[in-house]
């Protein structure tokens, strides 16, 4: 019986499959060559998850792998009609990125909260400037995203002593659907966008809702850097219509050294590094090869992305 046939959409470092060895064809394809070889491929493992490689490269000619995983937990750059309408599974890295994005909104919280960036440039001035600084214990968030990102940032939140409403994309047991976001958001001292990005969250943070905030709120987006305009983030900082804001995903990445967004007043600049601790690589290695097991042995694929949704679907929402 011959070996299946892995494709590797590589980035540097790759992946450490060798658990797989004699078991399956392991072979690599960068954003040229891409096109050419997959239709040698069983599964396509998408290990450069910055790429659009995917996208441009899948409606060509010949026969598609099977089975298409990511080492994200996105799936917008890989999607094109082409593969939603194909029998291929697609999965994602649900299960490695949620802890250390919900630690990372939960630091970014406490940071605006005791004014920490404010404390690090008087420091840089030798400036003793005493403040007083604001308590979490309850204060307002919105969780834009009821996936596991989302309800993982509102377990860390709620623990900080937060009152956390979860938004998503309908209304169920103890999550608001999208109808509530604006009249929640009025109210909110902290907004994070979790979501995926999709046609209808596309463009969903703009200069209508930043009007909505009160002045003392503040926006994160650990999401997708297009679910924000970007441009009216900005003017609302300037104009203050809101305290402040922090973004570890943009429009375009890697964000350009030209960008006028390095030098926003009040807003944190992160290079998509919310979700990455120590070790995730490997995490991510470790986890595909133990999904290859399944999806050798015949089994149902976890983390299976709804095609004409854009994203796993949740079917474990808390009462």
């Amino acid at each position: 019986m011959t070996a299946p046939v892995i494709l590797v959409l590589d980035s540097d470092p790759p992946p450490r499959l060798g658990r797989l060895t004699g078991r399956a064809v392991v072979r690599h394809a960068d954003e040229r060559t891409l096109a050419a070889r997959l239709p040698e491929a069983d599964v396509l493992l998408v290990w450069d998850f910055t790429s659009d490689a995917v996208r441009a490269a899948w409606p060509g000619d010949g026969p598609r792998p099977r089975w298409v995983h990511t080492a994200s937990a996105g799936v917008d750059r890989l999607l094109c009609p082409e593969l939603a309408a194909s029998p291929t599974v697609v999965t994602n890295a649900r299960g490695v990125f949620e802890r250390p994005i919900a630690e990372y909104v939960a630091g970014l919280v406490l940071a605006f909260a005791k004014d920490l960036p404010r404390t690090l440039d008087l420091q840089r001035q030798h400036r003793w400037s005493h403040r007083e600084t604001r308590g979490l214990a309850g204060t307002r968030a919105v969780v834009v995203g009821a996936g596991p990102v989302g309800r993982e940032i509102m377990r860390l939140l709620n623990a900080l002593g937060v009152r956390v409403a979860l938004v998503g994309r309908t209304a169920r047991r103890t999550i608001h659907g999208v109808e509530d976001l604006d009249r929640l958001a009025a109210s909110a001292d902290w907004v994070i966008a979790a979501a995926p990005l999709t046609e209808a969250t596309r463009g969903m943070f703009d200069a209508r809702f930043f009007g909505l905030l009160q002045p003392s709120a503040h926006f994160v987006n650990v999401g997708r850097g297009l679910l924000a305009v970007e441009e009216d983030l900005v003017e609302a900082l300037r104009r203050r219509w809101i305290a402040g804001a922090a973004l570890d995903v943009f429009q375009e990445e890697p964000l350009d050294p030209s960008s006028p967004l390095w030098d926003v007043p009040g807003l944190l600049v992160s290079p998509h590094m919310s979700g990455d601790t120590a070790g995730w690589r490997d995490r991510l290695g470790e986890q595909f090869v133990a999904m290859y097991e399944r999806w050798a042995a015949g089994e149902p694929l976890p983390h299976t992305v709804d095609l004409r949704r854009g994203y796993v679907p949740s079917t474990d929402i808390p009462d």
